[in-house]
C-alpha cells in the first residue's frame, strides 16, 4: 500500500488530466534517480545504476565542482554541477546540501526548493520536505509544483484530510490573492487536484462534484477553453462504470482540447477501466487508479531538454 500511494502523483490517468496538461514539469533529472528503471522500479540501488565508465566520470566531476566549492562556496554552476553528477551516482543524499544552498541563493526560484523537497521525502526526511514544501507555498500560494508535492507527501503519510484541508483553504485564498495578483492561483488546478484527492479515497460523489464547479469556472473565467475538467469527470465516471455517461464529456474534451493535447487525449479515453467498471463489476474497496505514466509525458509542451541545471558544459 505505502509503494502504491507513494506513487499515486507520479502516473496515472487522473494525475494526466490534472498536472500533465497544466505544463508542469518536477525536474525530470530528480525524477530520473528517484526511478532509475521506470515508474514503480524499486530505487534501493540506485547508486548502481550507472555503468562503471559513467560512474568513474561521473565521480570525477563530483570531485572536481567540490575543489571549485571550496574556494567559492556560493559558486551556482558548481554547486548545479555537483547535484546534477550526483543525481547521476543516485547519491540522493549528497546532493541535499548543494540543493539546500542553491535553494538559499535563488529564493525567487522555488524550483530548487520544490526539488529540495523531492529529495528529503525520497530520504524519509518528511517533516523536512513537508516544510520546505510549505515555504514555498507561503511565498508563492500558488505554486502547482510544491502544492502537488505536499498534496502527495500528506497522502503518502496517509493524511487524506490534510491534503484536501490544504487544497480547501487554498482555493479560499484564491479570489483575493488573484484580485492582487492576476493568475497567482490557478483554480481549475487546484480543484482538480482535489478532486483527484476525493477520487483517492473513493469519495466519487465529491470528485464530480468538484469538478463540475471547475467546468463552470472554465465555461465562466473566459480565456482559453479548458478541456481538464471535463475530463477528469469523464474519466471518473468510466471507472465508475458509468461509460454511457462519460463518452459525451470525452467527445467534448477532444473539441476543445488544442491540438497538441488531442492524441494522447485519445488514448487515455482508449485506455480500458482499471478497476473493472466496462463491465459493470467495479470493486468499490479501490481507490480509482491509472496504470503508471512516464513522467516526460506531463509536459507535452517542453522542450528535449531537461530543465534542471546543467552546470557541466
Amino acid at each position: 500500500m505505502a509503494v502504491k500511494r507513494n506513487r499515486w502523483l507520479v502516473g496515472g490517468i487522473l494525475f494526466i488530466a490534472v498536472a500533465a496538461l497544466l505544463a508542469v514539469s518536477l525536474g525530470p533529472l530528480i525524477q530520473a534517480a528517484f526511478n532509475p528503471h521506470g515508474p514503480g522500479h524499486n530505487n534501493t540501488n540506485a547508486a548502481t545504476v550507472a555503468e562503471p565508465d559513467r560512474q568513474a566520470e561521473l565521480e570525477g566531476r563530483a570531485n572536481g565542482y567540490e575543489l571549485v566549492l571550496e574556494r567559492e562556496p556560493d559558486n551556482q554552476a558548481a554547486l548545479e554541477g555537483l547535484v546534477e553528477a550526483r543525481i547521476g551516482l543516485g547519491d540522493l543524499a549528497g546532493a541535499a546540501d548543494p540543493l539546500s544552498r542553491l535553494a538559499e541563493l535563488n529564493p525567487q526560484e522555488p524550483r530548487y526548493a520544490v526539488l529540495l523537497a523531492q529529495t528529503k521525502q525520497q530520504l524519509n526526511d518528511l517533516e523536512g520536505a513537508a516544510q520546505t514544501y510549505r515555504s514555498v507555498l507561503t511565498a508563492t500560494p500558488g505554486n502547482m509544483e510544491a502544492l502537488q508535492g505536499l498534496v502527495s507527501l500528506l497522502v503518502v503519510q496517509e493524511r487524506p484530510q490534510a491534503a484536501v484541508g490544504l487544497l480547501q483553504d487554498t482555493l479560499k485564498t484564491a479570489e483575493q490573492s488573484n484580485k492582487i495578483q492576476p493568475g497567482t492561483i490557478d483554480v481549475i488546478a487546484v480543484k482538480l487536484l482535489l478532486g483527484q484527492v476525493y477520487a483517492e479515497q473513493s469519495r466519487y460523489d465529491d470528485a464530480i462534484a468538484i469538478y463540475d464547479t471547475a467546468i463552470q469556472d472554465a465555461q465562466t473565467l473566459g480565456g482559453t477553453p479548458d478541456f481538464r475538467p471535463t475530463l477528469a469527470k469523464g474519466l471518473i465516471l468510466r471507472e465508475t462504470g458509468k461509460e454511457d455517461e462519460a463518452k459525451p464529456l470525452f467527445e467534448t474534451a477532444l473539441s476543445l482540447a488544442p491540438v497538441q493535447f488531442k492524441a494522447r487525449i485519445q488514448q487515455l479515453i482508449s485506455q480500458a477501466p482499471i478497476n473493472g467498471a466496462a463491465d459493470g463489476t467495479l470493486d468499490e474497496s479501490a481507490p480509482v487508479e491509472a496504470p503508471e505514466i512516464a513522467p516526460e509525458t506531463i509536459d507535452p509542451e517542453a522542450p528535449a531538454e531537461s530543465p534542471a541545471p546543467d552546470a557541466a558544459e
